[in-house]
């Protein structure tokens, strides 16, 4: 599994979701195994965003069919995010704060 290869680095920076249900959009920390288990139970109302820079993941890989944001943070949000608005977005980052 590809999440195994890469579980301890992003045990240690930990892994950000926004859910649409969130009535206040919060944002909220899991773990690698609560990720496993979202790419397990839902993967088609998951969109996992990886916004490391490329030096970062050539050393530390990505996650399987992550999208790659640009690390100079110029995107068009409209393209990145998908259409259906009941999607569950996960963005990881190597970035501690």
């Amino acid at each position: 599994m590809v999440h195994a290869q890469i579980a301890p680095w992003l045990l240690l920076f930990g892994l950000l979701v926004v859910a649409p249900s969130f009535a206040d959009d919060a944002f909220k920390m899991i773990n690698v195994e609560d990720l496993a288990k979202l790419m397990a139970d839902q993967p088609k109302t998951l969109a996992i965003y990886d916004a490391n820079p490329g030096s970062t993941r050539e050393r530390e890989g990505i996650i399987a069919g992550a999208h790659l944001l640009s690390s100079s943070g110029s995107y068009d949000v409209a393209k990145e995010l998908p259409a259906a608005k009941d999607t569950k977005l996960v963005f990881y980052c190597a970035n501690t704060h």
